[in-house]
């Protein structure tokens, strides 16, 4: 169990279900079913008991089982061999990979129309391969992100004093509101660009607003009335391999 921030984490299992705790200052329990395999996480008041919890949490477990049964019949991509003729998604479109050794410098280059080029020496490791596109799709993120941001702070009234990108296997993005600081998910490089935006959007309301309730839905509703289409679409997209 750790504490952090006036959080306290812990974990329970209920019916072969792992069921991660988070409790904190907040005045209402919520539930919640996160990508890509289904983890359940339960934000729930300080003062209330694991029996609560538990009694909470089974009262919507048919609930949470459908949610799990969706994330699991979603498409996913095969495990990453890092050969030609794989196929590998680009915000959203899916590219023909094709590897060429060579000496020199490791690099990526988009080919039009649907081919995505890694340049490898000799002999580099599927691995390596791996490492070589994961810091590509990084470097895709930082170029559009800036933008976005330029383009939604205004609006929203809100400036971030850092952002950042790393893998996460639950959330599509993160927020530190004490810090002003958001992360998104690697994994949205692989996604339609709407996708980006509306996590970049989401993040930023949580600066008006930390929790997940009727105000945080209202300033989405205003800002960026499509978002729940785009949350449907992170939904439905192929799941990678994290």
């Amino acid at each position: 169990m750790s504490i952090s921030n006036l959080e306290i984490e812990s974990q329970i299992i209920i019916r072969d279900i792992p069921i991660q705790i988070v409790r904190k200052p907040i005045k209402n329990l919520h539930v919640g079913v996160y990508p890509p395999h289904g983890h359940v996480r339960v934000a729930a008041p300080l003062h209330l008991s694991e029996d609560n919890i538990r009694l909470a949490v089974i009262s919507r477990l048919s609930w949470i089982k459908k949610q799990r049964a969706n994330f699991e019949a979603q498409p996913r991509q095969s495990k990453r061999e890092m050969v030609s003729g794989e196929s590998h998604y680009v915000f959203g479109s899916r590219y023909r990979l094709e590897v060429i050794e060579r000496r020199g410098r490791h690099e990526m280059a988009l080919i039009p129309p649907k081919t995505l080029q890694l340049f490898v020496n000799p002999g580099t490791s599927p691995q390596n391969r791996a490492l070589v596109l994961t810091e590509w799709y990084r470097s895709q993120l930082r170029a559009r992100i800036p933008d976005l941001l330029d383009h939604w702070q205004p609006i929203i009234g809100q400036e971030v004093a850092e952002w950042g990108i790393k893998k996460m296997k639950t959330k599509w993005g993160s927020c530190n509101i004490n810090q002003h600081r958001i992360w998104v998910n690697l994994e949205l490089a692989k996604k339609p660009v709407e996708c980006l935006e509306y996590v970049v959007v989401h993040e930023l309301v949580h600066l008006l607003e930390r929790h997940h309730n009727q105000r945080f839905k209202a300033y989405m509703d205003q800002y960026l009335p499509n978002w729940r289409e785009c949350r449907d679409i992170l939904n439905r997209e192929p799941l990678g391999e994290l």
